[in-house]
């Protein structure tokens, strides 16, 4: 019998979310890159770090928590990232 601990769940969630990486809007203003081990980290222009926090993806929507104390969300749809009012396209 396997023992599952968090090590393990935090193991298989980094090696099956598919949308890790980096994600821009279209003039590049907004990075918004979401890390293997379920952390983010958003640049807003020349500020690199502007918002850092945790993530959550359910399918194809993702639960922000950020490390300010404020939350958001969003909705993957058809590898685009709806988030806040913004669209965010994987970076190349």
């Amino acid at each position: 019998m396997a023992l599952f601990n968090s090590a393990t769940t935090e193991h298989h969630r980094m090696n099956t979310n598919p949308y890790v990486g980096m994600w821009v809007t279209a003039d590049r203003n907004i990075r918004h890159e979401l890390l293997a081990n379920g952390r983010y980290v958003e640049a807003r222009g020349k500020r690199e770090r502007a918002y850092l926090g945790r993530y959550v993806v359910t399918g194809n929507h993702i639960d922000y928590w950020d490390d300010s104390g404020f939350t958001a969300d969003g909705d993957f749809v058809d590898g685009v990232l709806h988030h806040a009012g913004m669209i965010l396209y994987r970076d190349k």
